[in-house]
């Protein structure tokens, strides 16, 4: 190889990376834009919960209890007057759920026995969950400030710790996932149409007729997008840390190595895909099927592969996203754990050793 070469093709291939002013709008204003949206927008955490609290014991334990529910963070309180009110509430998607404290609750509850109603909307099953675990945790505490409670049975006192997320936020979660999803718009998406674009406007044939080698067109075309790629790793990467405060405490070298090892086996999907269909259109829609929407379904960036069904949980063990989640989420969360990183780094690089080996296999100096 002629390094002088790789240095002129790469020049020229960066101009005209700057000269499409898609490409940077896609390598630097989506990752913004991507983090944003998402980061604010999309959000597991389910905050001033609408419930309709309907108290039939006027005393001054169940007045209490109601305003436990008040002064909770997570509740928007309506008081009803009736069960009949407080159901229209909820059918007219004015109130997500209802509280109802019964006749007897104070009774009871100095019994040792008391019980209160939860009626939850169950059309979003996982925040009629919360809901139901909210609603539990402001009665227990509720009932410990008072010296007994609903369903206590003794001086046991439960203590618990969430390790990694102490402060119960999604976006810890959500942002690193974040993170490889724009590597792979970017890594995949761009490099789609590299050389699918040479082939539809006819200047990879004027390319064939000279000296140049095709590792060396390979590699002039992965270094712009590479940088490209790697700058808009560093603007999510100050966006997770400055606008959703998400902590890093594993090692930030290891951090950006993992970064630069994905990037290249989007590189590398990106360039085998352009290869081999030789058209723009076919290309992207292709790259986006194999990268975006494995990486935003099955990487684990939202549901967790341990709980989907064998075929498809079999499906994503080739998966690069779903390695790149895990070592995002691992570095910026729990820190340097050798038993999750050497193995995640260790396929991501086999990943892209075997694809950038494919495309250059795929890659001739001829017209078919």
């Amino acid at each position: 190889m002629s390094w002088r070469r790789i240095a002129a093709l790469t020049l020229k291939e960066a101009r005209q990376v700057f000269r499409d002013p898609s490409s940077v709008a896609i390598g630097i204003v989506f990752p913004l834009m991507m983090i944003v949206l998402f980061g604010y927008g999309l959000s597991l955490d389910v905050s001033r919960v609408s419930v309709a609290v309907v108290d039939e014991d006027p005393t001054p334990d169940a007045t209490s209890l109601v305003g436990a529910f008040q002064l909770s963070r997570y509740f928007h309180v309506s008081e009803a007057a009736s069960m009949a009110a407080a159901m229209a509430l909820v059918v007219d998607r004015k109130a997500d759920g209802i509280v109802r404290i019964p006749s007897d609750f104070t009774r009871r509850w100095r019994r040792g026995d008391a019980s209160v109603q939860v009626v939850v909307n169950g059309s979003d099953a996982n925040q009629a969950r919360i809901i139901g675990t909210y609603v539990q945790a402001t009665v227990g505490i509720w009932g410990a400030g008072r010296g007994a409670g609903a369903g206590s049975a003794g001086p046991v006192v439960l203590v618990d710790r969430m390790w990694f997320n102490e402060s119960y936020d999604s976006h810890f979660f959500l942002v690193p996932g974040l993170i490889v999803l724009v590597m792979t718009v970017i890594g995949a998406f761009l490099t789609a149409m590299v050389i699918s674009r040479e082939w539809e406007r006819g200047t990879l044939e004027a390319l064939f007729v000279t000296p140049v080698k095709v590792g060396e067109i390979l590699i002039s075309k992965i270094v712009p997008y590479f940088c490209l790629g790697m700058v808009g790793f560093l603007l999510c990467l100050l966006a997770g840390k400055f606008l959703f405060h998400v902590p890093i405490r594993g090692s930030l070298a290891l951090l950006c190595l993992s970064s630069m090892v994905y990037l290249l086996v989007c590189l590398g999907i990106g360039l085998l895909v352009s290869t081999v269909v030789k058209s723009q259109f076919l290309a992207s829609q292709l790259a986006m099927l194999l990268t975006f929407l494995p990486a935003m379904m099955l990487s684990g960036f939202l549901y967790d592969p341990r709980s989907m069904p064998v075929a498809i949980r079999a499906i994503t063990t080739v998966m690069p996203a779903r390695y790149a989640v895990g070592l995002m989420q691992t570095l910026f969360l729990a820190g340097n754990i050798p038993a999750v990183v050497v193995p995640g780094l260790a396929v991501l690089a086999g990943m892209a050793a075997l694809l950038l080996t494919l495309t250059r296999i795929a890659t001739r100096k001829r017209l078919d």
